[in-house]
């Protein structure tokens, strides 16, 4: 049986030259590509890949998303993503994906997602395949294994 990584880690991401800005770090913008480009791993990795959607016609779109700024990048950082995924209904999927420094650990910022199954023909949610329900189901009793990071559920407000 296979066995399944807790994370999840996606392959090594490259910081570009023009992602830095006057701070002389990666930009806040930038960040989100970052994450967005994390992905598309992580989806092959739970069965909805580029195949599959084009063979059900399907896709996933983001309903919502926070993401933290723990520590900077710079040009030459190498970046891993690491997702976690910590919940699924028929429908959607709640992950969080965590910018790690590639070679010294530290984590440098983090993205909460919940992601929606989409029918590109109604352009409406729609089911999961059984397939991938039940490769989530997999994932999900893996990384329960996992503490859940701190940053998960956060809102936004001043400390006093």
């Amino acid at each position: 049986m296979e066995q399944i990584p807790a994370p999840f880690i996606g392959p090594p991401i490259d910081i570009k030259p023009e992602w830095i800005d006057f701070n002389g770090h990666l930009n806040a913008g930038y960040y989100f590509v970052v994450f967005d480009d994390a992905v598309g791993p992580f989806m092959e990795h739970v069965g909805l890949g580029e195949e599959h959607r084009a063979e059900h016609g399907v896709t996933t779109f983001s309903l919502e998303g926070h993401i933290t700024f723990n520590r900077e990048m710079k040009l030459d950082d190498p970046i891993e993503i690491r997702t976690q995924l910590l919940g699924y209904d028929a429908k959607k999927m709640h992950y969080i994906n965590l910018m790690h420094h590639a070679t010294e650990g530290w984590l440098a910022a983090t993205n909460e997602l919940l992601s929606i199954h989409i029918s590109l023909e109604t352009r409406r949610s729609a089911p999961m395949a059984d397939t991938v329900l039940e490769r989530l189901a997999e994932i999900q009793q893996a990384h329960q294994t996992l503490d859940v990071p701190a940053q998960v559920g956060n809102t936004i407000r001043l400390t006093r």
